[in-house]
């Protein structure tokens, strides 16, 4: 079986959708020959160029390695007081990412959301296949949670959480079973495989209790590193993508 070709793109067209300026703006880069490729200064905005993994550590631009191109999955801490859409009010967390990379296409997108009140682990991807397969209910992607809560939990809750009948408010479907660990008298690990609007949050306040706080700690098998601080990013490599779905 042959290996699948590169996909080959002109070197202005590329630097575009990666966010380095209009095509202009780019060209105008070249032009100063501010654009090297193993080593060589390019000086055809026109040429083609080879779109592999490997890109940024054989281009650079003004002296920089090059973007990682299409498709690029990153990890972010999430940071509380920020929100996932650009269409809601206030800071979103995209303008924690270079900002160039607002111009990228085809467009980061969040993988699902986390709502301004809850921290932890998000993933941001320009890859749509990926995006889907984690947050399709019928891939059984594990999210954990970590819920501070603002009274003591009964402990049948975690019956209640398994047994896949739990109602939300408003809704016909019950819930997949749910992992629940109490670990204080107020403080829960939650592992759901759904991603119902504001899930967590409603699946206490069935059980007639309110999150104080909540933070995703994990994802299928990839946790959140310990040293990654609110409101940092880190690209993510293959091994990462793989423990995503690892069972």
């Amino acid at each position: 079986m042959k290996p699948a070709k590169a996909m080959v793109a002109r070197l202005d067209r590329l630097l575009a959708n990666l966010g380095y300026g209009s095509r202009r703006e780019v060209n105008d880069l070249v032009r100063a020959g501010r654009v090297v490729l193993d080593g060589a200064v390019l000086r055809d905005s026109g040429a083609r160029i080879e779109i592999t993994s490997d890109l940024p550590t054989r281009m650079t631009v003004s002296g920089t390695p090059v973007d990682p191109p299409a498709p690029m999955t990153l990890m972010m801490h999430k940071p509380l007081g920020v929100v996932c859409s650009h269409r809601e009010a206030g800071r979103s967390v995209y303008e924690l990412l270079p900002v160039r990379w607002r111009a990228r296409m085809p467009a980061l997108s969040t993988v699902g959301r986390l709502d301004k009140d809850t921290s932890g682990l998000l993933l941001i991807t320009d890859d749509g296949p990926f995006l889907h397969r984690v947050i399709s209910p019928r891939h059984h992607v594990a999210k954990r949670y970590l819920a501070t809560l603002d009274r003591p939990m009964s402990g049948t809750e975690v019956e209640t959480f398994a047994a896949g009948t739990l109602m939300l408010e408003g809704e016909t479907t019950p819930l997949a079973p749910a992992q629940l660990e109490i670990l204080e008298p107020n403080l829960a690990r939650l592992t759901i495989t759904e991603g119902r609007y504001h899930q967590v949050r409603r699946m206490f306040a069935a059980v007639g209790n309110h999150v104080v706080s909540l933070h995703r700690d994990q994802i299928g098998c990839l946790a959140l590193p310990h040293d990654l601080a609110p409101g940092a990013w880190r690209l993510l490599g293959s091994e990462d993508v793989d423990a995503i779905f690892r069972v």
